[in-house]
């Protein structure tokens, strides 16, 4: 008797086809997920002049990001693995890599239609715009960002083996990172912010929020692109780098 494997090619192609087809009957969840960054740029509406375009685009891809490789991310990767999803993939004839592979191209898609819900919203509801050369670069940027946040679900995950503990554990962080982000980011256009405050701004720029959100600006606004820019976009992948370098170590196929 002969058993036939399937090529690695079709093999991919068979689960990028069962995880977009989960995806989709999952939809009122990762609907939920990209509508948060698209409600906070429409409330935004009467200050997007004051503070402006870029910077409100930029703070809510960042919360999307967030939440895409928070509590999207790393919570479908609990689940599977509490059903045993992975174990049993991973008995099948197809490479271990297509498996992680097929759920980073759902995320990916995810991070894209994002981005292009957000400028919509930002376009036919608040009346706002970029130029094009800064929408083009704000999607390379959001890519970039989002492995960041894609590794951090990653570690989290990896780390926890409850899917009960993951889920709260990444609302907390989820939590954390947008008080923490957005203080920073109101607070550092106050001149007369104490110098605790200042001290605390610093550490957040320089943090996986205050790195994703300064290169996402400034692609947006390609002309205000200087060395610190390039630093934070540095920082970002190596924090993308060391976050899935943990997490893929320490992730376990089962809960066993």
């Amino acid at each position: 008797m002969q058993t036939n494997i399937p090529k690695t090619s079709e093999a991919l192609s068979a689960l990028m086809r069962a995880d977009f087809t989960t995806q989709w009957r999952n939809r009122k969840s990762f609907m939920l997920i990209l509508l948060v960054p698209v409600v906070i740029l429409v409330s935004w509406q009467g200050i997007i002049n004051k503070i402006g375009a870029a910077f409100a685009f930029s703070t809510c891809i960042t919360i999307g990001l967030m939440a895409i490789g928070l509590m999207g991310y790393s919570n479908s990767i609990a689940r599977d693995r509490e059903k045993g999803v992975f174990q049993r993939l991973r008995v099948s004839p197809v490479p271990s890599w297509t498996i992680m592979v097929s759920r980073l191209s759902v995320q990916l898609a995810m991070i894209l239609l994002l981005t292009i819900l957000v400028f919509i919203a930002g376009f036919y509801v608040d009346h706002v715009s970029i130029t094009p050369a800064g929408y083009a670069l704000a999607f390379l940027a959001a890519i970039a960002g989002g492995a960041v946040y894609l590794g951090l679900g990653q570690v989290i995950v990896g780390l926890i083996k409850n899917p009960e503990t993951v889920n709260s554990t990444t609302r907390l962080v989820y939590f954390l990172f947008i008080m923490v982000g957005m203080f920073s980011d109101f607070s550092a256009l106050d001149e007369q912010a104490s110098g605790t405050v200042k001290l605390v701004n610093n550490i957040v720029k320089w943090s996986p929020y205050g790195c994703v959100k300064r290169i996402l600006l400034a692609s947006m606004e390609p002309g205000t692109w200087n060395m610190d820019c390039t630093n934070a976009l540095l920082l970002t992948f190596g924090y993308a780098v060391l976050l899935s370098a943990i997490g893929i170590r320490k992730f376990k196929w089962s809960t066993k």
